[in-house]
């Protein structure tokens, strides 16, 4: 049985991520300031269009464990290879475009410019992350996501080159899992994260996970570069 949709107001709160409709739809409304953003995260919420805005907490859950992701051997021989040159939060904002640019099998994209100004907002402050793969300078791939204490929520990649973000994403989460993040959520999955590994638990899992790894303060994330070590996944 669906729960009851909830209005969101200038209050900063949420209801309870248990009580949203059976196909995840928790609340409309409200606004992406950086607080709002910030509590969402922290209470197994996430925003997924605007014009309304809407508030969204699925069951089940899409997680990729950190402790056992699978990286095909194709992205492992590539990353070897050094085909592309990887780095960190250098254009965030770029990654963020790359991403909103319609795929093949969509007609448009709910990464809207309000979603790349507030997300760039978190970037400034610290909570919001970027990685880059380009080729002989030019970006070409890239994923971004939010991280709060020991949670790592990826939100999106996109790739101009084949391979591009998903030797982006192996790099997130092996630098994820080195400085030691315990939970990254992939929201619903998708044929490619399951690729990778990406398993559905129930949603009370995932907010008992969750609490969890909010207790966590793991080591913070690289601000440019790649470390060498974590370039030979």
């Amino acid at each position: 049985m669906e729960g009851e949709l909830s209005i969101l107001g200038k209050k900063l709160s949420f209801p309870d991520p248990l009580s949203a409709r059976e196909d995840g739809l928790l609340a409309i409304g409200g606004d992406l300031k950086a607080d709002r953003l910030l509590l969402a995260y922290r209470e197994g919420i996430f925003p997924w269009s605007v014009n309304p805005i809407t508030w969204w907490s699925p069951d089940p859950r899409s997680i990729l464990p950190l402790e056992s992701f699978h990286v095909p051997r194709r992205i492992e021989r590539i990353i070897r290879q050094g085909r592309f040159e990887v780095t960190w939060n250098q254009d965030f904002e770029g990654v963020m475009r790359g991403c909103a640019k319609p795929r093949r099998d969509q007609s448009g994209t709910w990464i809207s410019s309000l979603f790349i100004k507030a997300y760039g907002e978190l970037h400034h402050l610290g909570h919001a992350h970027s990685i880059e793969c380009r080729r002989e300078g030019k970006l070409v791939g890239g994923v971004y996501g939010v991280a709060v204490g020991g949670l790592f929520a990826g939100e999106s990649m996109f790739h101009e080159e084949s391979n591009a973000s998903s030797v982006a994403l192996v790099t997130l989460l092996e630098t994820c899992r080195s400085a030691g993040y315990v939970l990254f959520d992939t929201q619903m999955a998708t044929l490619h994260t399951r690729r990778f590994g990406a398993i559905d638990i129930p949603r009370e899992e995932y907010l008992k996970r969750l609490r969890a790894a909010l207790e966590i303060c793991p080591t913070p994330l690289p601000l440019r570069k790649i470390p060498s070590a974590l370039r030979r996944i």
